[in-house]
This record gives C-alpha cells, structure tokens and sequence, in this order.
C-alpha cells in the first residue's frame, strides 16, 4: 500500500512538472508570436489553466516531504501526549477541510461538463478540462492527509523535529 500511496503522489508531481512546461511553452509562444508578428489564440488562458495545474497537482507531494509551510510556534513547544493530541487534532481538521475541498473541486468540474461552461476567453475551452486538475489535485491531497493521519494514529509519522533539513533552508 505504501508503493502504492508514493507512486501516486510522485505521479501528481510529475504531472505538476508537466503543467509547469505547458505554463513555459504558452509563454514562449506568446512572446514569438509577438516578435514574430503571429497570434495563437488563448495562449495567457492556456498558461493559467497550466500555472492552476501545476499548483494543485504539487499539493500532496509537497506535504509527504514535509515542504508545507506550518506555523509551529505552539506546537513546537509542547512534547508527549498534548503534541501528540494536538497533532491529532490539527490532522482531523486538516483531513475534514481537504476533503470538502476535494468534494466540491470534483463537483465543480462534473457541473462545469454537465451545463457545458466554455471559457469567455477567446480559447473558448469547456472549463470542466483545465478544472481536472485541480480535482484531481485535491483528491490526492486529501488521500494524502488522511494517509499521515493514519499514520500519526499508529505512531509511525515523521515529525519536524526529526527531519533536520527543515530548520536549514532559509
């Protein structure tokens, strides 16, 4: 299962990489489009559905290697049973809100198809393509959360104390 759970948070963040190229290859087109005195329509659209792609699809993988930014003014500060417990507490919370936020993402794209919204861009896509990704994304992310709650059940997950590279990379 743990395979499993990696391959699938490694493969979001290939895609991220992927959508970061598109956000490169729309820009560069704009730009010789401009130099060379040719328009391909809906490139700035095609460049923010990339640059939205590339956000959400990071989101799982950044939080597994502990790349989050996490306020732990009080967490830090505590040790034993009250972090663990606010640990548990903050992962609840953070597995309830991502997926509400996975629900409604993947709502948004399934009525997005169902009532056929087009971009009012001159792309004229049908929003519920680019809208995948982040569904995708935030389904991933809240697979993610729910896997290190699991984990901080069992005792099993890393914290930031145990990872020193944290605290070196101002």
């Amino acid at each position: 299962m743990r395979r499993s759970l990696d391959l699938l948070y490694d493969t979001a963040a290939w895609l991220a990489a992927l959508a970061m190229v598109g956000v490169l290859v729309m820009v560069l087109a704009s730009v010789l489009g401009r130099l060379l005195h040719f328009n391909l329509p809906g490139t700035d659209a095609y460049a923010g559905y990339c640059m939205a792609a590339a956000g959400f699809l990071a989101l799982a993988h950044t939080l597994k290697k502990n790349e989050h930014i996490r306020v732990s003014l009080i967490i830090g500060r505590l040790t034993g049973g009250a972090r663990r417990a606010l640990e548990i507490w903050a992962l609840t919370a953070a597995v309830f809100l991502a997926g509400l936020f996975a629900w409604f993402s993947v709502r948004l794209a399934w009525l997005s198809h169902v009532y056929n919204d087009f971009s009012t861009a001159n792309d004229a896509t049908p929003l519920w393509i680019p809208q995948l990704a982040m569904a995708f994304g935030t389904v991933v992310l809240f697979i993610a959360f729910v896997d290190e709650w699991v984990l901080e059940l069992r005792g099993e997950r890393a914290h930031d104390e145990d990872n020193e590279e944290a605290l070196h990379n101002e």
